[in-house]
């Protein structure tokens, strides 16, 4: 399964992010979105899974929840806007995906896979433009940096 990772879009939606995600099997946006229609367009894209950001307003409400649990392909992934959120134990989860930051950030702490995708949305903070590929596949997670040029 490729899923695309993104969060922080801000209400832009990038055609190159688009390209990426045209190929993916799943979206999931870590929060931050901030318009119903990149929402829509996301899930025209392929089924999209989000959760709400602290800049998505009562627009959202019963439409995003706070966080998500998703399992794929065995792999229990948690997602929520911000890490310091996290409300799951993390005994029972293989993946926590997460945003806010508008900062890239991977890395593995007692064997579970912490993922910032970065923004890719509006330029902010002089931060770089970032998403992520994960490919899951036989139990394996493979997750790959993507920097987005424009």
């Amino acid at each position: 399964m490729k899923i695309g990772i993104i969060s922080d879009t801000h209400n832009l939606l990038r055609e190159e992010v688009i390209c990426y995600l045209n190929k993916c099997d799943l979206i999931i946006h870590a929060g931050d979105i901030c318009n119903k229609e990149i929402l829509l367009k996301l899930n025209s894209i392929t089924k999209t899974v989000a959760v709400k950001g602290n800049n998505d307003n009562e627009n959202f409400e019963g439409i995003l929840n706070k966080e998500e649990l998703l399992e794929i392909e065995g792999k229990k992934i948690y997602v929520v806007h911000e890490k310091n959120n996290i409300n799951v134990n993390l005994e029972e989860v293989d993946i926590i995906i997460y945003g806010h930051s508008h900062k890239h950030s991977l890395e593995t702490l007692d064997n579970v896979i912490y993922l910032n995708p970065g923004s890719c949305g509006k330029r902010r903070f002089s931060l770089p433009l970032t998403m992520a590929i994960m490919n899951i596949k036989n139990g394996k997670v493979q997750i790959e940096k993507i920097d987005i040029n424009n």
